[in-house]
């Protein structure tokens, strides 16, 4: 059975708990990605994805100009590399998300989609 570790995507795109909602946006559309790493002095502390945004557009006029750290997903949940796929797949599927950030040894090192665990 594959693990996460052969199936994750490496290239990590991150941003600042004050990035507004619109640079995250722009930085996810610019790079084709469904979810941003907030992180904080080298820590994971939040994930935005394509969720958030539709979330804070549709809530808040003004969404553009906020901070994503109202609207981000606060502690989210990780997997390990070495967790199997299937795993990792029944963790969002039971969560109802479809990024989870890939952790080892305390430092995010990947993130795995639901894209990446289906295919």
């Amino acid at each position: 059975m594959a693990t996460v570790r052969e199936v994750m995507k490496a290239s990590l795109y991150s941003v600042s708990p004050s990035t507004t909602v619109g640079e995250a946006i722009s930085l996810m559309a610019q790079n084709r990605i469904g979810s941003a790493l907030v992180m904080e002095g080298g820590k994971l502390i939040g994930i935005f994805t394509e969720r958030d945004t539709v979330r804070a557009i549709s809530q808040s006029h003004d969404a553009p100009d906020h901070e994503i750290s109202s609207w981000m997903t606060r502690d989210p949940k990780t997997v390990s590399p070495d967790v199997e796929v299937d795993t990792a797949l029944r963790t969002m599927l039971d969560n109802g998300f479809r990024h989870l950030p890939v952790v080892e040894g305390g430092a995010v090192i990947g993130m795995v989609s639901m894209r990446d665990l289906a295919g």
